[in-house]
């Protein structure tokens, strides 16, 4: 099939690559701009527009799709090489830029979109990170025909995945972005014969996955274990959770509740155990084990090597 592939992220890397595994002639990519990046903040490429170079895919870059907008201009331009490329279908995964109606309507069977959650619950910029955070048991591939609601087309296929006890956002990216592009690559399938059934979203169950802000990286302490433990499982491997040890800013990378009992006495966020195996943190009703940190501009370290150069005191608090 001939498809125009929208996608910036690692997550539609996969997607585009398993498309052009598929045999698909994907005669268009658009991501977005190359961005700063790194120590040096030189301009990077996204992982979409370096695997579509190395497949020798044409890469249009347009900073908006509004014909109206402050990059008219760009859009316009873009307007005419998405024309051109006389595509059956485009697919779109973690683009990051609204596709407007002039756009939904350009390929013939129009533009099908892979979500990594089950819809309608984790609409929006953020489900596997929001799906962690919340405790989800499960969640999974939605792919859908993409309207000019934000995430809201009928439902074309989808498949779950349980969200396992040590899940970080990391690790269940990897599982869920394999998945979307199987899935893709069976919607196109079905799309060619003409079998395609959609389904509109349920109106019970829809939830938002509000965009990752580096501001609610701060652990509250006054939580309970189980929903720091998540939350710091949510932002592995961005951004980190953060809190305050003396004058310096810890990275959290690893926690889970403890079977201790809390003291009594002790205060959110205080140290109330040391050990090589962890670091017990009062929080709500229970104690947070601390397992991997990194102090700034240090490494990742897991705690027993964490204490070798760096002294931690039972009393000690974390804010």
């Amino acid at each position: 099939m001939r498809l125009i592939f929208a996608g910036t992220p690692e997550f539609a890397a996969v997607a585009l690559a398993a498309l052009h595994a598929a045999g698909h002639d994907v005669v268009l990519v658009l991501s977005q701009p190359d961005r700063p990046a790194g120590r040096g903040m030189k301009l990077q490429a996204s992982p979409v527009k370096q695997l579509a170079l190395q497949l020798g895919i044409p890469v249009a870059q347009p900073r908006s799709l509004r014909l109206d907008g402050k990059y008219a201009e760009e859009a316009a331009v873009a307007c005419q090489v998405i024309k051109a490329a006389q595509a059956d279908a485009m697919v779109v995964a973690a683009y990051g830029l609204i596709l407007p109606q002039w756009v939904l309507d350009v390929p013939h069977l129009g533009c099908f979109n892979i979500h990594a959650s089950l819809l309608p619950r984790w609409r929006g910029a953020a489900p596997i990170h929001r799906a962690i955070e919340a405790g989800d048991a499960q969640t999974g591939i939605t792919i859908m025909q993409m309207d000019a609601g934000l995430d809201t087309g009928d439902m074309l296929l989808s498949q779950s995945l349980p969200i396992l006890p040590d899940d970080t956002t990391g690790r269940l990216h990897d599982r869920l972005a394999e998945l979307g592009g199987r899935l893709m690559v069976q919607v196109l399938v079905m799309a060619g014969q003409q079998r395609l059934q959609p389904v509109a979203q349920p109106l019970e169950g829809i939830t938002y996955a509000s965009k990752i802000n580096k501001a609610e990286a701060g652990i509250d302490w006054s939580q309970s274990a189980p929903t720091i433990a998540r939350k710091v499982r949510a932002f592995n491997p961005f951004p980190g959770c953060t809190t305050q040890f003396g004058d310096e800013i810890l990275k959290i990378w690893a926690a889970e509740p403890s079977t201790q009992t809390p003291e009594a006495a002790a205060v959110f966020g205080q140290i109330v155990a040391v050990a090589p195996v962890g670091i017990a943190v009062k929080a709500m009703n229970s104690v947070v084990l601390i397992t991997e940190l990194q102090r700034p501009s240090g490494k990742r370290l897991a705690v027993a090597d964490f204490l070798r150069g760096n002294p931690v005191s039972i009393g000690q608090v974390l804010t």
